[in-house]
């Protein structure tokens, strides 16, 4: 094979995990957004060297900015050469794309083609990878899905957690998409990734299952905080079988002060987040809520929360978006201890 050789995605998705490296040569704030699973961002211009390219093209004209583009492309291009890969052996076998397979992705496969390196450029780029993440993510694959399902603060992330420790397969949508799934749900230490890059890690996951074992999830609603999941998982997810995990209220409420800790340390920003509940709610009954966050009341705040706004928000969702869930595994979980899901989970995965 001459080198850089163009491939499709088509035709290197099946040896992705063989290439020694994806190198993303797109700007720092592009591979942000979104990249290939496993890439590392190495740009041939920077998000500041991309704006005087672009300003120069059109102030002056393209031949002074390719001139420019050019200068600064290849001074990156060593810089990543001394910095990354000086010591590679001469079979390294690097995948490079940038937006579009043209010319900044092009511009590296070519030097380190002429160093010897097997390397293959990406054609279409990373639009080409898009497209295809898209395609799959409209027809997923056929999955055995069991959906676990209770109310807010029953442990169905905390049991999804150990059932992937102890080697099920899980989908943890919730942890994808760094949100907790309710109006409470944000992390305020970690924000959500982009929703490209939510269905890239999506796409990813799902890739990666056996069709032949079952797979744990989530009874999500159809938006994780700003994310939405992607239509026909949803579809899938909402027609498969039901675990109905159960916890008593007042371990429901020691569970979620455990996991929402940053509120109990934080009373303003629980209370902002509260404001969002004031058309479903009123005024007074949210400056109640508020008056305990600020007073240290949280057990009672936490109960009030249960009783009044996610239980009868569960009930009337579950059974209208579950069609199985009426046929339910019920599952009950005697106490909030690391034994108590250790035994959950080893119960659903033998089975």
């Amino acid at each position: 094979m001459r080198y850089p050789a163009i491939q499709s995605f088509a035709d290197v998705l099946p040896v992705l995990g063989e290439f020694d490296a994806i190198i993303d040569v797109r700007s720092e704030s592009e591979f942000a957004l979104d990249h290939i699973p496993g890439a590392i961002n190495c740009p041939v211009l920077n998000d500041e060297e991309r704006i005087r390219v672009g300003t120069m093209y059109v102030q002056v004209n393209s031949f002074e900015a390719k001139k420019l583009g050019a200068a600064l492309v290849s001074r990156n291009i060593a810089r990543h050469i001394e910095e990354l890969w000086i010591g590679k052996p001469r079979d390294w076998k690097p995948l490079i794309y940038c937006w579009r397979g043209g010319n900044r992705s092009g511009a590296m496969a070519h030097v380190l083609a002429r160093i010897g390196w097997p390397a293959i450029q990406l054609d279409g780029g990373y639009k080409a990878y898009r497209a295809h993440v898209s395609e799959d993510l409209a027809v997923p694959p056929r999955l055995a899905f069991k959906v676990i399902c209770g109310t807010t603060g029953s442990g169905k992330s905390r049991l999804l957690e150990v059932l992937d420790a102890i080697g099920a397969q899980v989908l943890d949508l919730e942890q994808l998409a760094a949100h907790r799934g309710s109006v409470l749900g944000n992390l305020p230490s970690q924000p959500q990734p982009s929703q490209k890059m939510f269905e890239t890690m999506v796409w990813e996951k799902l890739r990666q299952f056996d069709s032949s074992r079952p797979v744990f999830v989530e009874s999500e609603s159809k938006k994780v905080g700003n994310l939405r999941v992607p239509d026909a998982l949803m579809e899938q997810m909402r027609l498969s079988p039901c675990i109905s995990l159960t916890l008593s209220r007042t371990n429901r409420v020691r569970l979620l002060m455990e996991d929402y800790r940053h509120f109990t340390t934080d009373p303003a920003l629980l209370n902002t987040q509260l404001e969002c509940l004031v058309k479903l709610h009123g005024r007074d009954k949210i400056t109640a809520w508020h008056d305990m966050a600020n007073d240290g009341r949280m057990p009672q705040l936490v109960d009030e929360l249960l009783v009044n706004h996610y239980d009868p928000a569960y009930i009337r969702s579950i059974d209208r978006n579950f069609t199985l869930f009426g046929h339910a595994e019920v599952l009950e979980l005697p106490d909030i201890g690391k034994d108590d899901f250790l035994a959950a989970a080893h119960y659903l995965h033998a089975r």
